[in-house]
C-alpha cells in the first residue's frame, strides 16, 4: 500500500520478503533503483550523475537500500544451457492438508537442491510453482520421483516444460503515486 506520511511517500508491507513495513522510497531511490535494474554493474559514479547527486552520496544511499532489504542482492543471470542444463520446466506442487505446517521447510529444503532456480508459494490449487533445470527429461524424472512424489507432505506434482524463456526488459517496479488527497 503507498501512503504520503509527513509529506514523504513510503512502502507498507508484511516484512515477510526481507523489506521492513514502511520503507521509504523517494524520487531519487527509484532513479538509483531503474538504473540498478537495468544495469547492476553501472559504476557508483555513473549511477552518482544519472541520479543527480554526489558519489558518496550514491553510495550511501545504495547501502541503505541493501540495508534496508528494498535491493536484495546483486546477481550474474546465467543461462543453464551453458552449464549443461538445457531443459527447463515448471513444476506445480500440491501438499497434503495434513502436512500444511511445514510449508516453509519444504520450500527451504527445494531450494537447496541444484537443480532448482527459483520457488514460489503461489495461492491457488496449488502450493508451490518450482523452476527447475536439468540436463535431460531422465534426469528430470528422477528429481520428480526422488525430489517430490517421494516427499511425505507432497500430495501431487504436474510438470511443465518451458520450451523458451523470453524475458521483459529489465527495469524497478514503479511505485504508484499517492494523489495526497
Amino acid at each position: 500500500m503507498r501512503k504520503i506520511v509527513s509529506g514523504a511517500p513510503y512502502v507498507e508491507g508484511s516484512g515477510s520478503n526481507g523489506v521492513r513495513a514502511g520503507v521509504r522510497i523517494d524520487d531519487v531511490d527509484r532513479v538509483l533503483l531503474d538504473q540498478l535494474s537495468r544495469d547492476a554493474r553501472i559504476p557508483n559514479n555513473a549511477l552518482a550523475a544519472v541520479a543527480g547527486i554526489a558519489p558518496s552520496t550514491c553510495l550511501g544511499r545504495v547501502r541503505s537500500l541493501v540495508d534496508r532489504g528494498v535491493i536484495r542482492g546483486f546477481h550474474a543471470d546465467i543461462d543453464p544451457a551453458a552449464l549443461g542444463r538445457d531443459l527447463q520446466a515448471m513444476i506445480a506442487v500440491r501438499v497434503r492438508a495434513g502436512a500444511r505446517q511445514h510449508l516453509g521447510e519444504l520450500a527451504e529444503q527445494l531450494a537447496t537442491l541444484g537443480e532448482v532456480l527459483n520457488v514460489y508459494f503461489i495461492a491457488g490449487a496449488d502450493d508451490y510453482l518450482v523452476h527447475v533445470a536439468t540436463a535431460s527429461s531422465e534426469e528430470l524424472r528422477r528429481f520428480v520421483l526422488d525430489h517430490l512424489s517421494a516427499h511425505p507432505a507432497v500430495a501431487s506434482t504436474e510438470t511443465i516444460l518451458i520450451f523458451e524463456h523470453v524475458r521483459p526488459r529489465l527495469r524497478a517496479p514503479r511505485v504508484e503515486q499517492s494523489s495526497g488527497r
